[in-house]
């Protein structure tokens, strides 16, 4: 079941989106190849403390996290990947690893790559066997990311 915070979100904003199930899959280019959706539009949530705070990378499946330009994008000093022990309380209606990007929800800043942005974003919704899609330009009317260049291929 996609995480019911979302879903109100969503509802509440009158956001169209619509919901995937697939096999069980763990990385994002496995649930895009299972969902049958292109792995660059297929968003995976990157988590990172930015100066010691937790925040979101959002960029394609099929693209790495370019740490130093996340750190150029946020003005941060100190950029690391947040270990799951640093953020698995913060997301008590997901599982770990498919939490969806948008951090707004969860008090964090969102920073996504500009690379992501086409016509539709999918994303995992809380779980490993589900995923949603909706539109671009609502993500980015709801959510407020720091579009950024933050990916290397």
């Amino acid at each position: 079941m996609s995480s019911p915070r979302l879903e109100e979100f969503l509802h509440s904003n009158r956001v169209a989106f619509d919901t995937m199930t697939h096999p069980h899959a763990f990385t994002a280019q496995e649930t895009a190849a299972s969902a049958h959706i292109d792995g660059h539009e297929m968003a995976k949530t990157v988590m990172v403390k930015l100066d010691g705070r937790l925040a979101m990378a959002v960029l394609p499946a099929d693209e790495w996290l370019d740490v130093a330009r996340l750190r150029d994008a946020s003005g941060a000093h100190e950029v690391a990947l947040a270990s799951e022990s640093d953020f698995k309380d913060r997301f008590p209606e997901c599982e770990v690893g498919a939490m969806p990007p948008f951090g707004n929800l969860y008090g964090m800043d969102v920073y996504a790559s500009v690379t992501l942005d086409g016509d539709r974003i999918a994303f995992n919704s809380g779980n490993h066997r589900e995923l949603m899609r909706m539109e671009w330009h609502d993500f980015v009317r709801l959510v407020h990311p720091r579009l950024a260049s933050l990916a290397r291929h």
